[in-house]
């Protein structure tokens, strides 16, 4: 009878056991699904011009030519850091791990972040091609190029911690009027140079998004230059079609991308408003922010869609290439307005 008890006595404990681990399971998964809602919020867009104000007003500093354009790019770092969740895109545990959209969404950002930093370093900091660069910029460009998947030994956001303090290093020195080898340059050539890098990167977001549907192309890679080649041919006409599991990846990529773009910008009119205005081409830029600020409308759908073109339900990823595409014809009249003398 004792023995009985015994049993008895074990197997209530270890169905008690067994509760208690069913529920921890299932508690950690609900608080795993709630916070993977938070997570997925996208950050606000914040004022350049106030966030430069604070940023002098706090280090007594003056808004010296490009310190709105350095300081803004230090926020939109610091954002990817720093923003609901923190930064998702190297999480190896739940719920970072089984998210997708704000993975894609920072590497959207950091695409921007990378273009801007090498134009620092490389043009806007450098009065021609035989000047010295900048010797926080040298440090600053390669540490926003760090493997943005590595978590440890050493991990992502140190990394790019490292780039945005050196990034504040050079604002300083750039309004402290005893730094004289901090500069900017605020010139047409500089911005054109940039632009250009804007202007690919768009144009590929935005095949990208309308192959969400899938088209058939012809190839007019060696269009117009009789004597061109290239090292592997192509077929004349072919199809591209993105995958249907990475339509959502595409469309948030390019909507990170429109975020950091826009703010950027924004900083753009204020350092190169002298350049802009007498170019007549300020509106242009405001256009471009315009189109830009359109692909950050809420989404009221749960998932994106990739309905047919003409069909009966919406495809967002068409939608998003039509705003992107238009910012990027944008930018092409302001590189031209910009050359002309």
């Amino acid at each position: 009878m004792d023995k009985q008890n015994e049993h008895l006595d074990r197997f209530l404990e270890a169905g008690w056991m067994m509760r208690i681990v069913v529920g921890g399971i299932a508690v950690f998964l609900l608080l795993a699904v709630i916070l993977g809602f938070v997570f997925s919020s996208e950050p606000e867009q914040f004022v350049v011009t106030e966030v430069a104000a604070q940023h002098a007003m706090e280090n007594d500093r003056h808004l010296a030519t490009g310190y709105t354009t350095t300081v803004t790019l230090m926020e939109i770092a610091s954002t990817l850091l720093d923003k609901s969740g923190g930064y998702l895109s190297n999480d190896v545990m739940p719920p970072g791990l089984w998210l997708d959209n704000i993975p894609n969404w920072e590497f959207g950002v950091l695409v921007q972040v990378r273009d801007l930093s090498r134009a620092l370093r490389k043009d806007f900091s450098r009065s021609q091609s035989q000047s010295t660069e900048d010797v926080d910029l040298v440090i600053a460009e390669p540490q926003f190029h760090f493997d943005n998947l590595s978590w440890a030994l050493p991990d992502t956001e140190g990394e790019y911690r490292r780039g945005i303090n050196k990034l504040n290093s050079y604002a300083l020195r750039l309004a402290d009027k005893q730094q004289a080898q901090a500069q900017f340059f605020a010139r047409a050539d500089n911005l054109r140079q940039w632009l250009k890098d804007v202007e690919t990167r768009l144009g590929s977001l935005s095949q990208r998004l309308s192959a969400s549907v899938g088209q058939k192309r012809l190839n007019v890679d060696l269009a117009g230059d009789n004597a061109s080649s290239q090292s592997t041919e192509n077929e004349g006409e072919f199809e591209v079609k993105t995958p249907w599991t990475e339509i959502d990846d595409v469309f948030y990529e390019a909507r990170g991308s429109a975020w950091a773009l826009i703010h950027i910008l924004k900083a753009i009119e204020v350092d190169f408003a002298d350049i802009l205005s007498k170019k007549n081409s300020l509106v242009s830029v405001k256009q471009i922010v315009r189109e830009l600020e359109a692909t950050q409308a809420a989404i009221w759908s749960p998932i994106i869609l990739n309905g047919d073109g003409f069909g009966m339900t919406a495809n967002h990823s068409l939608v998003m290439a039509s705003y992107i595409s238009r910012a990027n014809a944008g930018i092409i009249d302001l590189r031209a307005l910009l050359s002309q003398g």
